[in-house]
């Protein structure tokens, strides 16, 4: 696993420790922003990009902003013709120096732009993940937006076939890159189950649960919208709301402007906030809840906290759109209801704490199909098989 940008900033074991940082964020940027930059020695940029000031731009900055980086993207997109030629470059020759690979596997097709030169140069055939790039490329600025689909679609053409982690997203992505049905593949995304294992126990009073990016996208604000409306109507007496997720400093006004709206309706105090927690933490704070809801509706591909809360025997309550259907579906381990607003959200918050028995059979369904539809061996067993049929064709 070679690391691109930043620091890779994960709960679970770091499986990229001892490789190095490649297309590093802060070279990245300045190599789009000053020609004198790129042409810069590579003492230069070695220096400007060292690990400890990765690891500083890593703490500092939240999920970054596709209107803001637009013409990056574009950029390296155009791969060794973009400004960041230099890091493609530097990325195949340390390549070359390893094991030579099987296959290749970029992270999400963003970097299709890397996929012409790693093929050519190594000899393998490459494969492409998608993740959520259709949201974030849609909220680029209109001439951005159409440059850097059409440019994609271009470069698509280079791999040999896409894995989508859901099959909304298999369904949605094959129209913006003009893909043939049968090169998207849908192997979900699964979690490491150690930690989730204890039996769960339901909390009294209930308590209401959110875990995602502390951000609008996911609909934090829509929650505490609900959440108001039904301390509002007494229906659900002593009732508590606890959020969790990540919060970086971008995302701090949001998170004060929902505290000021809570603090307005007198609530502040039934609610709790936990941003940036450990993984033993996170799997803690899932135990606590009753319920969860993440009522995103941007589009989301798949939803890893829903199978997080799943797992924890937590069963859901998501609107009716994206990949959150398909999720409870598989699992039977929720309710999805009609995304209009915060009062059908309210009210199918409502009737799941109303029958608490049902609720607690939902959890032990859900987290019993998880653990043997999101497992860490089912997904690796998929992959295998789909990277064996493309090895026998080179």
């Amino acid at each position: 696993m070679v690391p691109l940008y930043l620091p890779l900033m994960l709960d679970e074991e770091n499986q990229s420790d001892g490789s190095p940082i490649f297309y590093n964020g802060v070279n990245v940027y300045l190599e789009q922003k000053s020609p004198f930059y790129r042409n810069a020695p590579n003492w230069v940029h070695r220096l400007v990009g060292s690990e400890r000031l990765l690891h500083l731009a890593a703490s500092k900055m939240g999920k970054t902003n596709a209107e803001d980086v637009g013409e990056i993207t574009l950029s390296m997109l155009r791969g060794e013709d973009g400004h960041q030629a230099r890091e493609l470059t530097q990325l195949i020759d340390w390549l070359k120096t390893q094991p030579t690979p099987d296959v290749i596997c970029l992270s999400n097709s963003m970097l299709l732009g890397l996929a012409r030169q790693l093929k050519e140069a190594l000899g393998a055939p490459v494969v492409c993940l998608l993740q959520n790039e259709a949201p974030y490329i849609d909220n680029m600025a209109e001439g951005l937006r159409g440059s850097v689909w059409e440019l994609m679609t271009e470069r698509a053409a280079e791999v040999e076939c896409f894995i989508a982690p859901s099959e909304f997203y298999a369904a949605l992505m094959p129209s913006k890159l003009n893909l043939t049905d049968d090169r998207v593949h849908v192997i979900h995304k699964v979690i490491i189950h150690a930690g989730y294992t204890a039996e769960p126990v339901a909390p009294n009073p209930p308590v209401l649960g959110f875990f995602a990016r502390l951000c609008k996208d996911k609909g934090l604000d829509t929650l505490i919208d609900a959440f108001i409306k039904l301390k509002a109507s007494n229906s659900i007496p002593q009732l508590r709301l606890k959020i969790g997720g990540g919060c970086r400093p971008m995302d701090e006004p949001f998170v004060e402007r929902m505290r000021a709206r809570l603090h307005a309706k007198a609530l502040l105090g039934d609610v709790e906030f936990h941003p940036n927690l450990s993984r033993e933490a996170k799997q803690d704070f899932l135990k606590s809840l009753s319920v969860l809801s993440v009522p995103a509706q941007f589009g989301e591909s798949f939803g890893f906290y829903i199978i997080e809360a799943m797992a924890a025997g937590v069963p859901v309550v998501q609107p009716r759109c994206a990949a959150f259907p398909e999720l409870v579906e598989a699992t039977s381990g929720g309710v999805c209801y009609k995304h209009d607003g915060p009062e059908n959200l309210a009210a199918a918050i409502e009737k799941m704490l109303h029958n608490p028995t049902k609720a607690k059979a939902l959890g032990l369904k859900a987290r019993e199909a998880v653990r043997n539809q999101f497992s860490i061996d089912r997904m690796a067993a998929e992959m295998a098989a789909l990277f064996g049929t493309l090895t026998t064709k080179v």
